[in-house]
């Protein structure tokens, strides 16, 4: 027969405690990228013993990778979001346009994903994670659109994406409409 945990202490969860590195893990790649990850960071983010990082995870790539199969799951939430209000839109270039504007307005999430496609770029066994939210984001859009236009879309929201992190202002709205309205055509 098993007994309750003292007052004061809880029960072993092992997978929660891995859950916890993971989150802080991804918290830490929007502040400090894949590179600047280390299991110091990761067990102080995440209050627990560093050995518990090497513990769940056999060295700093498998944490990372763990960490952005946990980003990527999140984007495929958001993308599904996206496709709900875009099947309901009326005009389908004025709100991807609002969309991609908002979600750029999250500047940490933004630069996660770019964190993604750079480790991507690096690391092969991780493009398949990449390439999960082109591809959402394509068949979203290629539900309301051409699917060849909403390839062309897709690449050229990406670009957008690089486009805003680096000059760190507001995409331009009016612009992206435009541009979008066009690729649409």
């Amino acid at each position: 027969m098993s007994r309750p945990a003292p007052a004061g202490r809880s029960r072993r969860d092992p997978e929660g405690r891995r859950r916890q590195i993971v989150e802080a893990a991804a918290q830490l790649i929007a502040e400090v990228g894949v590179a600047g990850l280390t299991h110091r960071l990761v067990a102080a983010r995440a209050g627990v013993p560093l050995g518990a990082t090497t513990y769940y995870f056999t060295d700093l790539d498998d944490l990372s990778a763990a960490a952005l199969r946990h980003l990527t799951d999140r984007m495929e939430a958001d993308l599904e979001e996206w496709a709900a209000v875009l099947n309901a839109s009326a005009d389908l270039p004025a709100t991807l346009a609002e969309l991609t504007a908002e979600y750029l307005a999250d500047r940490g999430r933004a630069l996660l994903e770019t964190e993604l496609y750079v480790a991507a770029a690096r690391r092969p066994e991780l493009r398949p994670l990449a390439m999960r939210w082109d591809d959402g984001l394509t068949r979203i859009i290629g539900a309301c659109a051409d699917p060849a236009a909403a390839r062309a879309v897709a690449i050229f929201l990406c670009g957008v994406m690089l486009y805003a992190l680096v000059r760190d202002e507001p995409v331009d709205l009016p612009a992206l409409k435009t541009s979008l309205r066009t690729l649409l055509t």
